[in-house]
């Protein structure tokens, strides 16, 4: 069995080989790009507010490191609960406060219902108290939204401008949780703009 497969990996010629994985990378890059494209396209926009976030990693190309007021949510009924994993997934409920900007509502572990403006985001619990499978007071929540890309040598006015509170993000989130920053606010103005390809 083992010999006659062998034998017909062994007919196959080196460039069909070749052939296969390149076109099995450029589809595994194609769904990267759609399933981004899809969040852009269809997902809510939302508006958040940044806060000062210290130190600057040199080392991963000019952007901008964020975090927001949703950052840290009080664990409300999951504090001191165990958690199924380490790093859990939690879903945040957001609605706008009177300036429009959404904040955190509640957090659960399965997705609740929500009403409009109401909105549910998907997040990852980075940190969790005692053996770190037991829900804090308040939970420290990463949403895939805390690095924005800038061109070269924009970063530095742009840390600046978020340390100051001018920063804010609009973020497209998709009925399942899952978000993309798409556009980047400086004094409410738009900065930058995802494209969606």
């Amino acid at each position: 069995m083992i010999g006659s497969i062998t034998t017909f990996w062994q007919r196959i010629p080196k460039a069909v080989l070749f052939g296969v994985a390149v076109l099995l990378q450029c589809v595994l890059l194609v769904l990267m790009v759609a399933d981004r494209m899809q969040i852009l396209r269809e997902g809510r926009e939302v508006t958040l507010q940044t806060q000062p976030v210290d130190p600057r990693d040199l080392l991963r190309g000019d952007y901008v490191v964020l975090r927001y007021d949703i950052s840290q949510v009080a664990a409300g009924a999951l504090a001191g609960q165990p958690a199924a994993e380490r790093k859990p997934v939690v879903f945040v409920k957001l609605a706008p406060n009177a300036s429009g900007l959404y904040e955190a509502v509640s957090v659960s572990v399965e997705p609740v219902a929500v009403t409009a403006p109401e909105i549910l985001i998907r997040g990852r619990v980075s940190y969790s108290c005692g053996s770190g499978q037991t829900f804090c007071d308040k939970l420290t929540i990463k949403y895939g939204l805390e690095s924005y890309f800038v061109p070269e040598g924009e970063g530095r006015k742009l840390e600046h401008a978020r340390n100051q509170q001018k920063v804010r993000i609009v973020a497209a989130v998709l009925p399942s949780g899952r978000a993309a920053i798409k556009r980047l606010l400086l004094d409410g103005e738009p900065v930058y703009e995802e494209p969606l390809y």
